[in-house]
């Protein structure tokens, strides 16, 4: 039975490696997967400093990120001088088509009234009527990345999605969590696409940070969802809300224009991704693509081919949490057991998870309870405990720094299911090869049972 574990203060005074990601650099990730937009932090110029580098890293692009730099005075004077100004200036120099403010610890423990500075700041500036502005509260003190992901969604669609008296039956609105990669997105598109449907996502994170050479600088996001295509989300025939994170923003899409929204905990594995074909078959009134019955029937083949190797394997997984169940639900549908599910979050959904031991933690406590796992799934930040304990990694998640194409991954869908069986699966597999040939770091007994060399010396390259 699977039980949540937390760790009261008194017993982990520190984190010494963080799995928790602050909930503006979520909102700085939604702002991207708008078209020509600029994410502006309400804050000091070392939180913006911080994220700028983790999502540099992590995508490696350029990300357009400002801030408005507030100092001790205006931290405890105020900082609306500092956030008209900031904006202001963006306007004049850049001409961004949307500007989405998050703030930080810094504005927040002030206690900034940020509707009402929204509304004094377009009393005050009628000249800027025309660029659109949306503020989303994000403390980063409280809640996590999947957290300001989410509010800066639901900040949009309140601010700038308009009711529609017609409805546009081919057009489908996705809302897509922080976990979807911009390789997931474009395999939705493809999907939904492929029953003549045309789909707004929002953020379109596929058309921004997928990686792109463009002509000319640009100080904003090139790519994504346009701000009018967000105005038009009212005229949609139906939504569909991908994660746990996003279920508010598509209540509060739902109750803004009557547009149904469809929810989906997650899109990785067989019988997921089969309910969002039928959910497409139902609104487009078309039958299956040819295609997607192939990719149905590889997949099942992978399945067949990759049980085996997956059976009895012992799996440690800590991922933000819509990502965590959704890699969670996937192993144990090919037989794994998932000993050990961290998440740096609270989450419901983490109480529908299947695994041993459920805890709100960081990578210090994957590295404790992992010690007799046959993989841990994490970001790069979990590659020094997996080393240390002598257990293979598999990266997922964000950020990941020590890959190319993090961003390009695909794991929703037929295909992107099959590719991430086969991913992992083959970590299994080289694992019994290299016992065969001697190794036994990574390798596996006559049982079943992990041997490691311990030494850090086979030369491994898994870890």
């Amino acid at each position: 039975m699977s039980h949540i574990q937390r760790f009261p203060s008194a017993a982990k005074a520190a984190s010494t490696n963080p799995l928790k990601m602050s909930q503006p650099l979520g909102a700085a990730l939604a702002y991207l997967g708008v078209d020509r937009c600029l994410p502006l932090f309400h804050g000091s110029q070392g939180c913006t400093a911080f994220g700028l580098v983790l999502l540099v890293r992590h995508f490696r692009e350029a990300i357009p990120l400002q801030t408005t730099a507030m100092d001790q005075v205006s931290t405890i004077l105020g900082g609306y001088d500092n956030l008209e100004q900031a904006i202001r200036t963006i306007v004049e120099r850049n001409r961004p088509a949307m500007i989405g403010v998050a703030t930080t610890g810094v504005t927040e423990t002030k206690g900034e009234d940020m509707g009402g500075q929204y509304t004094l700041f377009r009393q005050r500036n009628p000249d800027l009527a025309g660029t659109a502005l949306v503020f989303a509260n994000t403390p980063d003190f409280a809640g996590g990345f999947e957290d300001g992901f989410a509010a800066a969604v639901t900040a949009m669609v309140e601010r700038l999605v308009e009711p529609s008296p017609v409805t546009i039956r081919t057009q489908v609105n996705v809302l897509a969590g922080s976990h979807l990669s911009p390789g997931d997105v474009e395999e939705l598109r493809d999907i939904i696409e492929g029953f003549g449907l045309s789909p707004i996502f929002l953020p379109d994170l596929s058309l921004s940070m997928a990686g792109r050479q463009p002509a000319d600088f640009t100080a904003t996001s090139l790519g994504g969802v346009t701000v009018e295509q967000i105005r038009a989300m009212g005229a949609s025939a139906a939504t569909i809300v991908i994660g746990e994170h996003m279920r508010v923003a598509g209540n509060a899409l739902e109750l803004k224009t009557d547009v149904p929204s469809h929810f989906f905990s997650r899109l990785t594995g067989l019988e997921a991704s089969d309910r969002l074909v039928r959910l497409l078959m139902e609104i487009s009134g078309r039958p299956v693509p040819a295609r997607l019955r192939r990719q149905r029937e590889s997949l099942v083949d992978a399945m067949l081919d990759g049980h085996f190797f997956y059976s009895r394997k012992r799996i440690a997984v800590a991922l933000e949490p819509d990502l965590l169940y959704a890699v969670s639900g996937f192993l144990s549908d090919m037989g794994a057991e998932v000993i050990a599910a961290v998440s740096p979050t609270q989450s419901p959904v983490l109480e529908r998870l299947k695994a041993a031991t459920i805890m709100v933690g960081d990578h210090s406590d994957v590295e404790a309870l992992a010690r007799d796992a046959d993989l841990i799934v994490s970001n790069s930040h979990g590659r020094q405990g997996a080393a240390r304990i002598g257990v293979p990694l598999h990266r997922m998640g964000l950020p990941m720094f020590d890959r190319l194409g993090a961003g390009l991954r695909v794991q929703v869908g037929y295909r992107g299911t099959r590719e991430l069986l086969c991913e992992i699966g083959n970590l299994f597999l080289a694992g019994e090869m290299d016992h065969d040939h001697g190794h036994g770091r990574h390798g596996y007994g006559d049982h079943g049972e992990p041997s490691r060399c311990g030494g850090g010396s086979c030369g491994c390259n898994a870890v």
